[in-house]
């Protein structure tokens, strides 16, 4: 798998691959996480104007084009929703980039240990958060290395458990 930033031209994918990622959270039972509309096209846009956005392509042979396998937000820099933690605290408050949005297509594994091995390369520290009933993410994240740090709360409010992972000492 490769990982680019994504393009304005990569939307539709990028849309039907979070339309399959919320279906798939609603089934595992995490109805609440994003929605029915999380991430919203304007949220997409605004990733990809800044850069952050990246997508996971999977080797294509070589008259196909490679499919994209998976999506997700990378941001280094200070985020506004870690800035407070509760029942709990970081591992350090040295600088670190935090994963959002990331979601698989459902037809490559692998999608989160490329992307955190892609993130892994950037950071010395990785932040993230997830559902108290995303299940399948937390044993993911704390499979790993991820530790558990708190609860932190998203921009509507609802809580969310936050990980951190130092990459390097």
């Amino acid at each position: 798998m490769k990982i680019r930033k994504s393009t304005p031209e990569d939307i539709k994918q990028i849309l039907s691959i979070y339309a399959y990622a919320r279906s798939q959270m609603k089934r595992s039972g995490n109805p609440d996480q994003w929605k029915d509309h999380y991430p919203s096209l304007e949220i997409i846009e605004e990733d990809i104007r800044n850069g952050n956005s990246y997508v996971i392509e999977e080797q294509g042979t070589a008259e196909d084009q490679p499919e994209i396998a998976g999506v997700f937000a990378f941001i280094c820099g200070d985020d506004p929703t870690y800035e407070r933690i509760e029942n709990g605290r970081w591992l350090n408050d040295e600088p670190y980039g935090t994963i959002h949005r990331i979601a698989s297509s459902g037809k490559q594994k692998g999608v989160l240990r490329c992307c955190l091995s892609f993130c892994e390369a950037k950071a010395a520290n990785i932040r993230i958060d997830t559902h108290n009933c995303n299940a399948i993410m937390q044993h993911l994240l704390e499979s790993s290395g991820f530790w558990k740090c708190g609860q932190i709360y998203v921009a509507d409010g609802s809580p969310r458990i936050a990980y951190q992972k130092k990459t390097r000492m």
